[in-house]
Formats: C-alpha cells, sequence, structure tokens
C-alpha cells in the first residue's frame, strides 16, 4: 500500500508533464548532431532547483530517456549521430533510408528503444539493491577485461580483416594523444598546448561520421539528385519483428547489464550487443547493409542503459555513466545523498524515480512514433541543401560542447580521416570502438599492473577477468568454428540430396 502511495502522485498534471516536457525536449536534443544528453541534463539542472525532488529529478531523467533515443534520428536519415550511444545504429540505419525505409528504421528504432528500457526499468524497481553490489566488484582486471572483450568486434565489423586491424590500431594511436593516464606526460601532442587533454570524442564521432558524409556527397554534386523513394509506414512487418526478436532481447539483455556498471555507457552497449547480433545471426552478410534487426540491436541496448545506469547512482552513489553523474548533482541539489540510506531515508523518492523511467519511456515511444513523418521530412530535402545544413550543425554542436575552437579542428582532421576511410574501404565502425575503448584499456591494464607490483598472473586472477577473457578468445575464433560447422551441413545436405 505504500509504495501505491508513493506512485499516486506521478500521474499528477503537474508532474506528467514536467516528464513528458522533458522526454520531448531530450529527443529534440539528441536528434541535433552534438547536442547530447549529458549536455540537457547539464543545462536544465538549475531549474529544478525549485521543484519538488520527484517532479524535478524525473524531468531530467526524461530528458536522459529521450535523449539516447533522439540521437537515432539523425544516425538513421542523416549518417550523423546525434549522440555517442546511436553511432552504431548508423551501419544499418542510413542504408535503409537509402532504400526507402527511413519510417520503418525510424519505427523499429523507437520499439527497440521501448522494449530495452522497459526491460532495463523492471530490472532497476525489483533488483536494484542486489545487482548493484556485482558493480563493487569490477575492477581495473575486470574493466580491462570487458574493454579487451569490445575491441574484438573490430575483428567481425570489417569484411577484410587486415583493413579492420589497421582501421583498430590508428584508433587506439590517436586514442593515446594527450595526457599520460597515470604519469600526466604528454604525449603526440607535437607542442600543441590544446592536445593536452586528448581529442575531444563527441567533435571526433561528427568529423568521423557525418563531415566525412558530406564530403562524399560533395564528389556527386556533379551529378542528379537521386530520386527520395517516398517514405511509407512505420511499423515493421511481423516477419521483421520475428527476424529481430533474438537482437531485441540480447539487446536489452546486454544494455542492462552494461548500465549497471559504472562508467561503461551506451556507446559500448551498442556496439557489444551489435557485434553480438551479427555473430549469433543465420545471416551475418545482411548487417551493415540495411538489415533491420542490425538496428534493433543497438537500439535496445543504448536505452537499456538509461535505466540500469541509475542503479549504482541510486544504490551505491556511483554514477552509472557521465549523465547519471550529472543526474546525482540534481539529487545533491534536492538535498538528497544517492546511496544504500536513500532508500531508507527517502523511500517515496525512489519509488517516484521507479515509476517515473517507466512514464518517461512511454513518452518516449509516444513521441517517437508520432514524430516519425516529421523526421521523414528530412530525405526531401535536396542534396546540395542537405550538405550544407549538416556542415552548420557540425561546426555548432563541435564548438558548443566546450566552446573550444581546438574542437573545430579535430572535428574537421577526422571528417577528412573518415572522408579517406569511406573512399578506400577502411572500417569506420572499427575505428570509432578503439577509440572509445582503447583509452579504457590502458588506463585499467596500467593502473592494474601497478596494484599487483607488475604481476601480471595475478592481475588476471579474479574469476570475472577470466570470464570476460575467454569469451574474448571465444568471440575472435567463433567465426571460424562457425565457417567450418556451416560447411560441415552444406556437406551433409549435399550428400542427402543425392541419396
Amino acid at each position: 500500500m505504500e509504495t501505491l502511495a508513493y506512485l499516486l502522485p506521478l500521474f499528477s498534471p503537474s508532474i506528467l508533464g514536467a516528464i513528458g516536457l522533458g522526454t520531448l525536449g531530450g529527443l529534440i536534443i539528441g536528434a541535433l548532431p552534438g547536442l547530447t544528453a549529458t549536455m540537457g541534463v547539464a543545462l536544465l539542472i538549475p531549474l529544478t532547483f525549485g521543484m519538488a525532488p520527484i517532479m524535478g529529478l524525473n524531468m531530467l531523467i526524461g530528458i536522459y530517456i529521450g535523449g539516447i533515443y533522439g540521437g537515432c534520428v539523425a544516425s538513421i536519415l542523416l549518417r550523423t549521430p546525434g549522440t555517442p550511444a546511436s553511432a552504431a545504429t548508423v551501419l544499418d540505419g542510413y542504408p535503409m533510408a537509402q532504400k526507402g525505409e527511413a519510417g520503418k528504421a525510424l519505427g523499429m528504432a523507437t520499439i527497440a528503444s521501448t522494449i530495452g528500457g522497459f526491460v532495463a526499468a523492471v530490472v532497476l524497481a525489483l533488483l536494484a539493491p542486489q545487482l548493484a553490489s556485482v558493480a563493487l566488484k569490477f575492477g581495473a582486471p575486470e574493466y580491462f577485461a570487458l574493454a579487451m572483450f569490445g575491441l574484438t568486434i573490430i575483428a567481425s565489423l570489417s569484411g577484410d580483416v587486415l583493413k579492420g586491424a589497421i582501421s583498430g590500431f590508428l584508433g587506439i594511436l590517436i586514442s593515446c594523444v594527450g595526457a599520460d593516464p597515470i604519469s600526466g606526460v604528454l604525449r603526440y601532442t607535437f607542442g600543441v598546448t590544446g592536445f593536452a587533454s586528448g581529442f575531444s570524442f563527441t567533435p571526433a564521432l561528427i568529423g568521423l561520421f557525418a563531415l566525412s558524409e558530406v564530403f562524399v556527397q560533395m564528389e556527386r554534386l556533379h551529378l542528379k539528385d537521386e530520386q527520395i523513394v517516398e517514405v511509407s509506414g512505420r511499423w515493421p512487418s511481423k516477419k521483421e519483428m520475428k527476424e529481430s526478436a533474438n537482437a531485441l532481447t540480447r539487446g536489452s539483455i546486454i544494455g542492462t547489464f552494461i548500465g549497471i556498471i559504472p562508467g561503461v555507457g551506451s556507446g559500448t552497449a551498442a556496439w557489444i550487443s551489435y557485434n553480438e547480433a551479427r555473430r549469433t545471426s543465420h545471416t551475418p552478410e545482411k548487417f551493415g547493409t540495411g538489415y533491420i534487426a542490425g538496428v534493433a540491436a543497438t537500439e535496445s541496448a543504448n536505452n537499456a542503459v538509461c535505466a540500469a545506469a541509475l542503479i549504482p547512482l541510486l544504490a551505491l552513489g556511483i554514477p552509472g555513466d557521465v549523465v547519471t553523474a550529472v543526474l546525482m548533482g540534481g539529487l545533491m541539489i534536492q538535498g538528497l545523498a544517492p546511496g544504500p540510506m536513500l532508500f531508507q531515508t527517502n523511500p517515496d523518492v525512489v519509488v517516484g524515480i521507479f515509476g517515473g523511467t517507466f512514464i518517461a519511456t512511454f513518452f518516449m515511444f509516444a513521441f517517437g512514433m508520432l514524430l516519425i513523418p516529421v523526421f521523414s521530412k528530412i530525405l526531401n530535402i535536396p542534396r546540395h541543401m542537405l550538405a550544407i545544413l549538416i556542415v552548420v550543425f557540425c561546426f555548432i554542436g563541435s564548438f558548443a560542447i566546450n566552446l573550444n575552437p581546438v574542437d573545430l579542428y579535430t572535428m574537421v582532421a577526422f571528417g577528412v580521416i573518415g572522408w579517406g576511410m569511406q573512399k578506400f574501404g577502411f572500417s569506420q565502425a572499427a575505428f570509432c570502438i578503439a577509440l572509445i575503448l582503447g583509452p579504457m584499456a590502458e588506463s585499467n591494464l596500467r593502473r592494474g599492473l601497478l596494484q599487483t607490483g607488475d604481476d601480471l598472473g595475478a592481475f588476471l586472477s579474479g574469476p570475472i577477468t577470466q570470464t570476460f577473457l575467454v569469451l574474448t578468445v571465444l568471440s575472435l575464433v567463433w567465426p571460424y568454428i562457425r565457417q567450418r560447422l556451416d560447411n560441415r551441413k552444406a556437406k551433409k545436405k549435399a550428400v542427402t540430396s543425392k541419396q
């Protein structure tokens, strides 16, 4: 009965309006390249100071959920990740839009985001204290092993293994620019002070995927604009939903698990989910060509992280990702201390956040489906006008994050790199993954070895670490094993047919 009493205030018009407004605002922010959910939450925290805790915190959570989902809009329609979490959605979402299936891609992204969000919200409400304790077992060795497992994605994202490996090594090399994470010594800065903190990730991502596409389009400006196929329908067929069922389920579980682990984030969850969907699929060759299951895998995972990342924040006072670190400030502004005692001292706020997460996810689904026809109109803009708009958004988004001119140079440089990679058949996705996971692997490897006195055996002795390392090896050898199994099946079928 107490729980029901705590939930009833959520259905007051003022709180529902705040959650709905926050979700819609987050969706718009996420859809604009360079304007992240983190920025939206940070900008609006001061506005929640005069609000009741349940209203203010749930509005911020609505911005978070809407912002992560909104990133898929630009990814699918413009090949421009609206947020880093939606970078993996580019691989299949944009090819679908090019085939005239933008509405269906956005529809699947909305459905997948909703399913992932609801699964993680259920886990948040039922298992927050219990699952949060698992996160305490992750130290430097476990994070290193998780990063290595994530890096194995590189091997399967490129048709040419050699080019995929080169892309990955280049990404890791570039991620080393800046101050050493342990000693603070500057590396590869060539005396440019602006590179001391390394390359800002979001401008690099905007350049890699968005500006590079503009360069590619500029090469085709002499050609007549392609006829845009009329976008029709926003609901995937029953067959497509059945094909995507495993990817949806797996993505929701992976996103929930990754969200519980502090400091990993939606981007990593989306890439790991995409790799697992492709690795376990009976038709892996369809991924990257406009396959709807690829959209389902990435979007279910990155939105599952949203609710799951609240678990360590509320139960332990440890932010699950960058956005929840900002949300911690929102809790403290309200005079609330996140951690185990929050469940004892303010159960109404905790239950209110649980319920608000479900409501925000529902609003995300409703707004997403209603606005698909509006988003799809972007495809009707002439190619040269669209290129100009993308360039404007690239520069505004890159500069607005840190108000640092160096970020503009970063964005342009990565745009040139991305254009060259497209032109010569190198994997931008592998490069992007290495940029994300390279620093994570390096810093945790060195930190862990310092803790164990450079004893590699002790560093790798933990059960969680060994589990991830075994998964890493299996991920690398599985394609060859599967190929041999498929060859055996083909031979048996041939023999059977002859008989």
